[in-house]
């Protein structure tokens, strides 16, 4: 068991042992492969986003879609952001960043509200971009004024949000495991299969691995559920694995590749004010998202609370990652939350190990062929490794809710929350057919953002008692 307060001392020495320390060396063939876990741990749902939107995306004023060659060099652009982000989060700058373990990637929340800019043949593609680099300042300034209204965050709103965030990525981990979001063959028995066994190889070897190695439990998973993937793609069983992808990617950019900074030209971004505010809000979600993860990596992972100059730090990066994420043509970045579930089920919270996975990122988009042939693990199998960790976020901020006092206060505050929040993802038609677009994207597909606004609201509006029932009877 991880003593807590021994968990942030600095160390000298190199040692195995550091990988619970959140500073001091690890040896590099301990680092390697634990960096390597986190990086597949997120490398699929890092570019998911990428794919989705630059797809849809129209180029301004000629009503065109990106190039395939653009994608995909846009997808080196987000793995080169990410791998940055994250050594901002590890190592600040300044006051940008937390001096946490935390894994920097593209964020999903963003989805609606981006095709509804980059799908507008006015603003396109380059007016997404020029949307991303304005929020992602306007989030960073935000983070560094933290202080002034952290105060609002409450404990019960911090609790909700991080259970919202594990709610709602529980789908995610289903999803994955029936073999990705709108595939013809979900839940066809390979799917099922390839994802039961990638958890069963990732709880046996957490029992049966001894010492550090026991923590490695998903990278053993991950490999073992690849293993057999291709074993059922050589037999004919399935097409689990696309290698003609990695010859895709050469013939488009090249086995070496340098991120590019987005085109003044070609692309040339456009700024404009209704892009900005539509995307602002949804920064402020982020935002929210971004303090429940760095809330539950101190909880869950340090033993301890959150200090404002590491919630300062964490949004900071936050915002200014994506305005340096848009500098490159790229989408929003924000903390993963399946990198802190992985980092509060294993402890191993050392901030060099974790730097080794964003250099590998970094790497990776150097890179293309390295990066297409981490983007051919099966969703099967990431299925199989994630549905646990996902569970951990939940249970983190469960943990946080008992530090709360249960009266009718919190009680109400909780209730609505999850009823409205959660409520509002789960109707069958559009709650908000009567609002702007906006809006209805934002509540509608994305619980976090709702648990938020009405926990928020809920806790700076409803009265707080002097004295808790408990004390009264005393």
């Amino acid at each position: 068991m991880v003593e807590y307060h021994n968990i942030e001392e600095n160390v000298t020495t190199v040692s195995t042992e550091n990988i619970y320390k959140l500073n001091g060396r690890v040896p590099l063939s301990k680092a390697i492969p634990f960096g390597m876990q986190h990086v597949l741990a997120m490398f699929v749902a890092n570019l998911a986003p990428v794919l989705i939107v630059c797809s849809a995306a129209l180029v301004r004023g000629t009503g065109e879609n990106l190039t395939s060659a653009e994608i995909t060099q846009l997808l080196q652009c987000a793995m080169f952001a990410a791998g940055i982000g994250t050594c901002m989060q590890l190592y600040p700058i300044w006051k940008i960043g937390s001096k946490l373990p935390i894994v920097m990637g593209v964020s999903f929340t963003f989805l609606g509200s981006l095709l509804i800019i980059c799908t507008n043949p006015e603003l396109g593609y380059e007016g997404m971009v020029g949307a991303v680099i304005l929020g992602g300042i306007f989030e960073g300034l935000v983070g560094l004024s933290a202080k002034y209204w952290k105060r609002f965050l409450t404990p019960v709103v911090s609790a909700c949000v991080v259970i919202a965030i594990g709610l709602s990525l529980l789908s995610v981990g289903m999803d994955s495991w029936g073999g990705g979001s709108g595939v013809e063959d979900f839940g066809a028995w390979y799917h099922l299969l390839i994802g039961a066994f990638t958890l069963i190889v990732c709880l046996v070897s957490r029992y049966l691995l001894k010492g550090v190695y026991k923590n490695l439990n998903i990278l053993v998973g991950l490999i073992a559920g690849y293993v057999l993937s291709v074993l059922f793609t050589v037999a004919g069983v399935a097409q689990m694995v696309d290698f003609s992808n990695i010859s895709r990617t050469i013939q488009e950019v090249g086995v070496f590749s340098i991120p590019k900074l987005v085109s003044f030209t070609a692309h040339k971004p456009v700024f404009d004010l209704g892009a900005f505010f539509t995307i602002a809000i949804v920064f402020l979600v982020s935002a929210a998202e971004t303090t429940g993860a760095t809330t539950a990596v101190c909880t869950g992972a340090l033993g301890r609370d959150i200090k404002m100059e590491e919630l300062q730090g964490s949004l900071a990066v936050d915002g200014f990652s994506s305005a340096i994420s848009g500098c490159f043509g790229c989408l929003p970045l924000t903390s993963f939350s399946q990198n802190v579930g992985l980092v509060t089920m294993t402890r191993v919270v050392n901030r060099f190990t974790i730097l080794m996975g964003a250099l590998i990122l970094i790497l990776a988009s150097l890179f293309p062929p390295l990066g297409a042939f981490f983007n051919s693990l099966p969703q099967a199998v990431l299925g199989g490794c994630t549905v646990m960790m996902f569970g951990s976020i939940m249970y983190e901020g469960i943990k946080m809710l008992k530090e709360c006092e249960f009266d009718d206060r919190t009680m109400t505050i909780v209730s609505l929350a999850f009823c409205i929040g959660v409520g509002l993802t789960q109707t069958s038609g559009n709650f908000f057919s009567a609002f702007p677009r906006e809006v209805g994207d934002i509540f509608n597909g994305n619980a976090v953002a709702g648990v938020f606004v009405v926990s928020l609201l809920l806790s700076l509006l409803l009265p707080k008692k002097e004295h808790s029932e408990k004390e009264n009877v005393k």
